[in-house]
C-alpha cells in the first residue's frame, strides 16, 4: 500500500486526481489544501511515497497572493520534506504562463525553481507539467476557464461573451492531464523533468463559443456534433456535465397517424439518422424500396414479420422477429420491404438510415411487397 498526497485536492484538477487514485487498490490518498496547518502538511508528507502538488492561486484578491499561494506554498512543501529527510516523487502542476512576464507566470516559474532546487540538493525526482487551459467536468464557471463559463452559460440559456473572437486558445482535457500525471507513478522521472500533456487542442475563441452553442441547438435540429473530431467529443462531454438534473431530459417531435407514432432521434451527415416507431397491432409499415438508401431495422418490443422482395421479381423473403431476439435486419437497395405487427400489443422498432432524409430527393418508391397472388409464408 502506497500513500499519495494531493495538494489542492478540492480543486478542479485535484478532485479528478483523487478520484483516479482512489480507484487504485494499493493507494491511500491524503488531501491537503493551501490553508491546511503545518502539522497536517507535515504528517501527510512524512508518510507519502508521492506528492501531486496541484494547489495554487490563479485569481487572488491581491497581486502579492500569487507568490504566496504558488511559490510560497511550494517552498513550504519542500522545506518540510527537507526537514523530514524525505524524498518522495513530486509532480507539480505549473502553467504555460510561467514563460510569460506577469504576476501569475512569475509566481509559477519561481515555484518551478524552488522544486528544481530541492531536487538538486536532495537527489529527489520530480515532474513539472506546464499546462495550458485545462477543461472538463467539475471546472468552475467564471473562474477556471472560458470553456467552463461557455458550457455553463450555454447549458442555462445565458449569453456567451466573446471579447476577442480571434484569440487562439490552447486547451488540454482533464482526463489526459490525469492520465499523464499518473503515468509518473509507473514511469518515474529522473531528476527534475518537464513533461507535457497530449493532445493539445488549438481553437479560436469565437469558434469555440460557436461550437459550444451548437450543442443545445442539436436538441432541436437532432443533428449530432461531429464526434469524429476529438476536441468536439471532449467539449460535448464537458457541456453535458453543466446541465441541471431536470434539463437532462428533452422530448422528441412525433408524427402520429392511424399506424402509430414515429419520431426521429439523431441525425448526422456522416452517420445518417436514427428513428423509432410504435406500431399498432395488425398494422404494416413500409411497402416501398430505395435505390441507394440503406436501412437497418431492430424490433425492441413486440413481434413482427419483416418481408422483402427483389423489385426485379422473385419470391417474398420473410423474417419473423421479436423484441427479445435483438435481431438486426439489413434493408438492401432494390428490395421492396415492409414490417407488420403480428403481436397483440404495440410494436416498438428502431430504424437506422445511412443518409438524412431529403424531401427533394427522397429515394423512396411505393411498391407493395405482397400482391393478390402472393402470400408471406
Amino acid at each position: 500500500m502506497q500513500t499519495v498526497t494531493v495538494t489542492g485536492s478540492g480543486g478542479f484538477i485535484g478532485r479528478h486526481l483523487v478520484e483516479a487514485l482512489e480507484r487504485r487498490a494499493d493507494t491511500e490518498v491524503v488531501g491537503i489544501e493551501i490553508g491546511a496547518s503545518r502539522e497536517a502538511l507535515r504528517d501527510a508528507l512524512a508518510r507519502s511515497e508521492a506528492v501531486f502538488h496541484i494547489a495554487g492561486v490563479n485569481r487572488p484578491e491581491q497581486p502579492e497572493d500569487y507568490d504566496s499561494g504558488n511559490a510560497g506554498f511550494t517552498e513550504s512543501l519542500c522545506s518540510e520534506l527537507e526537514s523530514l529527510g524525505r524524498r518522495p516523487l513530486v509532480v507539480l502542476s505549473s502553467s504555460t504562463q510561467a514563460a510569460l512576464d506577469n504576476d501569475y507566470g512569475r509566481s509559477k516559474k519561481r515555484a518551478e525553481h524552488v522544486l528544481q532546487g530541492w531536487c538538486a540538493r536532495s537527489g529527489a525526482h520530480a515532474a513539472i507539467f506546464r499546462l495550458p487551459n485545462v477543461f472538463g467536468k467539475w471546472a468552475r464557471p467564471n473562474y477556471n476557464s472560458a470553456v467552463a463559463t461557455f458550457c455553463h452559460n450555454a447549458a442555462h440559456g445565458l449569453p456567451l461573451t466573446v471579447n476577442d473572437s480571434l484569440r487562439e486558445m490552447r486547451l488540454v482535457y482533464i482526463d489526459e492531464v490525469v492520465q499523464h500525471m499518473l503515468a509518473c507513478l509507473d514511469r518515474p522521472p529522473v531528476g527534475c523533468e518537464f513533461r507535457e500533456v497530449e493532445p493539445v487542442f488549438g481553437i479560436e475563441l469565437g469558434k469555440l463559443a460557436e461550437l459550444i452553442l451548437s450543442f443545445p441547438a442539436s436538441r432541436e435540429s437532432l443533428v449530432t456534433p461531429d464526434f469524429g473530431d476529438p476536441l468536439t467529443l471532449r467539449l460535448y462531454a464537458t457541456y453535458l456535465s453543466y446541465l441541471d438534473g431536470l434539463d437532462l431530459a428533452y422530448r422528441l417531435r412525433t408524427s402520429v397517424d392511424n399506424r402509430g407514432v414515429l419520431a426521429e432521434i439523431l441525425k448526422s451527415p456522416r452517420f445518417g439518422q436514427l428513428f423509432v416507431s410504435r406500431t399498432a397491432p395488425g398494422i404494416t409499415r413500409g411497402n416501398h424500396y430505395h435505390h441507394t438508401k440503406c436501412e437497418k431495422f431492430i424490433v425492441v418490443d413486440g413481434e413482427a414479420v419483416i418481408r422483402f422482395r427483389d423489385i426485379r421479381g422473385g419470391p417474398v423473403i420473410e423474417h419473423r422477429v421479436q423484441g427479445s431476439d435483438f435481431t438486426v435486419l439489413d434493408i438492401p437497395p432494390g428490395y421492396t420491404h415492409s414490417i407488420e405487427n403480428t403481436g397483440s400489443g404495440e410494436l416498438v422498432t428502431l430504424f437506422w438510415a445511412n443518409e438524412l432524409f431529403d424531401p427533394n430527393r427522397p429515394d423512396t418508391y411505393y411498391l407493395p411487397v405482397l400482391d393478390d397472388t402472393q402470400q408471406g409464408g
